[in-house]
Parts: C-alpha cells; structure tokens; sequence
C-alpha cells in the first residue's frame, strides 16, 4: 500500500543522458537566462536588451585590439583552469591557485630586477622560466605535503598560502619600488626591456599558444598516462588505490608539484609577457574564477576553452555595458551573474531527473 505521505515528486541521478540532450538543456538556459535578463533591463533602465547584448559582443570582438585581448585573457584563464584540474580530479581542493601563480610571479620579478646588469638575456629568461615554475611547484607542494603526511585541511591551507604569497609580494614591493616612495615597482626594465618574453608575431600570441600547448598535454596526462590513471584511482577512494598498490601521499606531492608548476607558468606569463610589473592583485582573483571554468566543463581541458572563454566575454562584455550605458558596474555584474547562475543551475538537470509521483493506481514517472 502506498503511503499517502508521499512526496509528490523526488530527485534521482540520471543513468545517462546523451550528449544531445546535454547540448539542448545548456543552450536553453543561455536562452532562459537571456530573456530573463532582458527583462530586467528594460524593467530597470527602459533600455533595449538587444542593444545591450550587441555592446557586450562589441566589448570583447569589437575592434582586432579587443579580440586580440579577450584571446588572450581567455589562454591565462584558461592555464589556471588547467592547472588546478589534476588537483581536483583528485579531490584535492586546491585553492591557492593565486598564491602559487604571485609567487611564480614574483621568481620572475626578482629575476628581472637583480640580474639585469648581471646575466645576458637569454639566460635570465631561461632562469626566470625554471624559477617561477619550481616557486609555483613548492608552494602547492607544500599543502600538499602536509595532506599526505597529517591528514591535514587542503581548502584552509591552500587559502592560507595566497594570504602569505600576498604580503611577500606587498613587502618585495616596498624593497623594489620606483621610484622610491610610489609604493609601486612600476615596469620592471622599461628601457633595456631585459627579462621580457620574446613576442611571437604580436605581444598576445605567446599566452595562447602556450594556452593551447598545455591544454594539449594536460589532456594526454589526464587521459592516457599513469599518472593520470593514478590521479583518478585516488580522487574515487583512498582506500581503493592504496589496496591496487597506488602510494597515495606520493601521487598526492606529485600531483600538486604539477598543479603549482602550471600555476607558477602562468606568474611568468603575466610578469614577463604581458604586465612587465608585479603587484599583489596581479591574477585579479583569476585563481578562484578558474573553479568554475574547471567544473563547468567537468574537468575536461578541450571544454575548458569554451568554458573560460565564456567567462572571459561576460566579463569583458558587462565591462562594455556599464561604459557605453553609463550602468553601475553593479549592474553589469548582475547581468552576469545571473547568466552564469542559470549555466551553473542547468548542470543539476544534465546529471539529475525529476520523478513525479502520479496518484495512487497511477504508478509512477
């Protein structure tokens, strides 16, 4: 007998669904969130929302400059993406993405700045690519080293370390500044341009094609090595992958070496490629953004590129709104937000299905 304190409908997991429907289900919540927010324009500013859409395309592709610039923004946010995704497959909640990609940020920094007059060019660009890259690597490596030997909180600790790489980046900033007293190093060799990465074509292509290289090989060490094998035995269980003879803690240091490398890639690519300067808000909290990129595509690298570079046109976009409109730039964000809010909310509905429980005699959904 059925019982009549039965919920009228309940939540189960999906056993498949194709990736059709997947596309379908995420192209109607672009849709939804488009008309929803094009509502709230005109409610609020009486401003035509196709107006409004076709300014946050011109923001992002709107001249070859600003297409040249979203691209790029899109490969930096991109590489974050891509180098906490080993971490996170491995239920490693790697937060620290910003401290580790200012301390690989601030290796190239001191680079550029004491071995100016020292070293020839090339080889401070060679030490400044190994030096952000091991900075990067020991400052994962070190919570991750803790994980594996006392169990110890990653998400704490991880965020612990962005705070500690902030003020070193702050008291190098004093030490370094130009002038003295600005409280800001301002470019580092302006004149000499010594420690600058080499341009490939124009001063944008050098982070996308290192953006396309390492999604690349991130992809393969995911996919179809050992490592990658290993990383995704540990993320489903400790207990399983130490009974297969996979040595956790290990794989766990090795893991995070990669991640802060990567992260410590990218500190290089800002300081020497694309900023020549050094400051505490440098990855402008790109390291936190880059969670959602790595989750909204489910951990695969080819995804992330349209992930991340939807992020980036909504960015670049709501930017455009506030100043062709005259919006507070509150408003911009809140367009975003909810855009971002409905492709977030629709991945409930490609991996769950609501059941409704139909009257007694009816059977079920």
């Amino acid at each position: 007998m059925k019982n009549n304190h039965e919920p009228l409908f309940h939540v189960v997991k999906r056993d498949e669904l194709s990736r059709g429907k997947g596309i379908l289900i995420r192209v109607v919540a672009i849709i939804v969130a488009l008309i929803f927010c094009g509502i709230i324009t005109v409610a609020l500013t009486g401003v035509n929302p196709i107006s409004v859409y076709g300014t946050m395309v011109t923001g992002a592709f709107g001249s070859v400059r600003k297409t040249w610039v979203t691209l790029q923004n899109t490969a930096i946010l991109l590489l974050i993406a891509l180098a906490l995704t080993p971490a996170f497959r491995m239920k490693f909640w790697n937060c620290g993405g910003e401290g580790q990609i200012l301390m690989g940020g601030l290796a190239s920094a001191a680079c550029m700045i004491t071995l100016a007059d020292k070293l020839p060019n090339a080889v401070i660009i060679i030490l400044m690519i190994i030096s952000s890259i091991v900075a990067g690597a020991v400052w994962a490596g070190l919570p991750a080293l803790f994980k594996a030997l006392w169990n110890t909180n990653e998400t704490l600790s991880t965020l612990m370390m962005n705070y500690i790489a902030i003020q070193l980046v702050a008291y190098f900033t004093v030490v370094w500044e130009n002038p003295k007293g600005s409280g800001k190093i301002g470019i580092i060799n302006q004149n000499s341009n010594i420690g600058w990465l080499p341009e490939i074509a124009n001063k944008y292509l050098l982070a996308i094609v290192v953006g396309l290289i390492i999604t690349f090989f991130v992809y393969i060490y995911i996919y179809y090595t050992k490592h990658g094998y290993e990383v995704c035995v540990v993320g489903e269980s400790y207990r399983t992958a130490r009974y297969v003879g996979i040595k956790v803690g290990k794989v766990i240091v090795r893991t995070l070496l990669l991640s802060g490398a990567l992260c410590g890639l990218v500190g290089l690519l800002l300081v020497g490629g694309i900023n020549h300067t050094i400051t505490t808000t440098i990855a402008g909290g790109q390291g936190f953004t880059a969670i959602m990129v790595s989750w909204l595509a489910k951990f695969n690298p080819f995804v992330m590129i349209l992930t991340s570079g939807l992020i980036v046109f909504l960015g670049r976009g709501a930017g455009e709104i506030a100043t062709v409109f005259g919006f507070n730039q509150s408003f911009s964000d809140i367009l975003t937000g909810i855009i971002l809010f409905c492709i977030i909310g629709c991945e409930f509905f490609v991996t769950y299905k609501i059941k409704i429980n139909k009257k007694e005699g009816e059977g079920n959904v």
